[in-house]
């Protein structure tokens, strides 16, 4: 990843499907995070794919871009994204 950006990542847990939206400025290193159980929100569900994710150049725009992907529209907004592949 490059250094100076921050990332608004989706997760996709293995075990029952679910997303979980978040945002960092070390991508790799919170993705481990979540796998090796370390971030009580996601502990349960693992394990974790990164299934997507947008680079921003401040963390107030991450901060934005999380609040919006966790809304509805937000919801529908990544399952449009992803659409072919979420569903094969």
């Amino acid at each position: 990843m490059i250094e100076g950006f921050y990332y608004t990542y989706v997760l996709r847990s293995t075990i029952d499907n679910n997303f979980y939206v978040g945002y960092t400025n070390d991508l790799k290193q919170r993705f481990e995070a979540h796998n090796f159980g370390k971030v009580p929100s996601t502990r349960q569900r693992r394990p974790l794919e990164l299934i997507y994710f947008e680079a921003c150049q401040s963390q107030q725009d991450a901060l934005h871009r999380e609040k919006y992907l966790k809304t509805h529209y937000g919801k529908m907004f990544i399952r449009n994204r992803l659409k072919s592949y979420l569903t094969g």
